[in-house]
């Protein structure tokens, strides 16, 4: 029976936990799903129905904002109910807000009503995927953070096949938009059936006030932060490395490379959701060999490569196919390789609102990139936006190295004196 982790004040050492990480593939599916549909199935269809490319951008970040502010209540998740309780409310309203979204994805006049269920499906979902994180934390041994978190990203890119790919294929076959948001929210609440397969750490009864396990999960916050190894950590994932914000746009700018909607639906969906899980999967094993912040770079610099020789090769629907794929494959290592820093960054603990505050400001870039790789799109067309992420990724490059040798020289000891 493996034993229960060290470090939350909350879990009965009697407990037992799940040791394989694969589990946590099905439960991260809803997280990704719902950005999927959103990013790709009813991004194609607000494009078809007339709205812009910046206009949809917009939309997307928006969605993007309470996955960049849920630090703030991921204490939530440390200090009351269970983390298992928290998946299944968060997961059922994500379900009821993928409906919603349905109903109006058709109508580019429905622009503030397609928002604001955005943002409660956005909302929702950060509970179920802060719930999973923090389990994940408390159950995974740390010579397997790496694989770990690979199998948790590879859930949420598997999720974004479902939500983007599936959703859009069956978008276009079922008589009522809202059909397809249905089918979504049952698929939603299937995946809660996977928390039947382990038992989560005991919550002990306590007579603590909330206030004071609120003081607990802040001091352990600061314990984290205050180190070089935190610090750097916190450095590295705000920074615009590896964000993938260019595939946020491969739906709405499919027909310059001449791209059919079969294409779109197969690329962007079901083999995104493979090619891009097949990616965390290696990716996670990489950072379990190499040094993790390392690792993380090195991803991001292939990324930024990716999208630059998209940019200059002939823009064919063959060449969309393969470059996107590409694309989808390193942000995959990209997306493991956050959480394999995160995950050895943060220990154990008060994890959710640890593992939360990285994952926010890793959304920082990727929200910030959106908008901003939008606009540019608008100035210079879809090679321009390609170009300006590939420059913002090098001089994040640049930022990133020159911190690490200004962290060295701080901690350095002092040369011995001569004789």
């Amino acid at each position: 029976m493996p034993t229960t982790p060290s470090g939350d004040p909350r879990v009965d050492s009697r407990a037992r936990v799940v040791t394989h990480p694969s589990i946590f593939l099905a439960l991260n599916v809803p997280y990704g799903a719902i950005s999927g549909y959103l990013t790709v199935a009813i991004a194609y269809a607000l494009a078809q129905s007339g709205m812009s490319v910046a206009r949809i951008g917009l939309l997307i970040a928006t969605y993007g904002v309470p996955q960049t502010l849920k630090f703030l209540w991921a204490p939530i998740i440390d200090t009351t109910l269970t983390r298992k309780r928290w998946y299944f409310i968060g997961t059922s309203l994500t379900a009821a807000g993928a409906v919603a979204m349905a109903a109006c994805s058709t109508r580019a006049t429905a622009f503030g009503v397609l928002t604001v269920a955005s943002l409660v499906a956005s909302l929702a979902s950060s509970f179920s995927g802060m719930s999973v994180e923090s389990l994940l934390a408390h159950s995974t041994p740390e010579p397997l953070k790496g694989r770990a978190g690979g199998w948790l990203q590879a859930g949420a890119f598997a999720g974004g096949g479902i939500g983007g790919g599936a959703a859009l294929w069956l978008a276009q076959r079922v008589s009522a938009p809202w059909l397809t948001g249905v089918a979504l929210a049952a698929c939603f609440m299937l995946c809660c059936t996977a928390l039947l397969t382990f038992d989560e750490p005991h919550i002990a009864h306590e007579s603590r006030a909330v206030g004071r396990k609120l003081i607990g999960v802040l001091r352990d916050l600061w314990q984290v932060v205050r180190v070089r190894s935190g610090y750097l950590a916190l450095l590295i994932v705000f920074l615009p490395i590896g964000t993938g914000a260019a595939s946020n746009f491969w739906s709405a700018v499919a027909d310059e490379w001449h791209a059919s909607a079969a294409t779109v639906a197969l690329v962007n969906g079901a083999l995104s959701g493979i090619v891009c899980a097949a990616g965390c999967l290696l990716g996670g094993s990489i950072s379990d060999r190499i040094n993790r912040r390392f690792a993380y770079v090195l991803f991001g610099s292939l990324l930024a490569l990716c999208g630059l020789a998209m940019a200059v090769y002939p823009h064919t629907e063959r060449a969309y196919s393969v470059f996107t794929l590409t694309y989808a494959f390193i942000n995959g290592m990209c997306f493991a390789g956050f959480s394999a820093v995160t995950l050895e960054a943060i220990g154990r603990g008060a994890a959710a609102t640890k593992y939360n505050l990285y994952a926010s400001l890793s959304n920082m870039p990727i929200n910030y990139m959106t908008a901003l790789e939008g606009w540019a799109h608008s100035r210079w067309g879809t090679n321009g936006l390609l170009y300006f992420e590939g420059i913002m990724s090098a001089v994040s490059l640049f930022i990133f190295g020159a911190a690490i040798l200004l962290s060295a020289q701080r901690i350095a000891p002092p040369a011995p004196e001569s004789a």
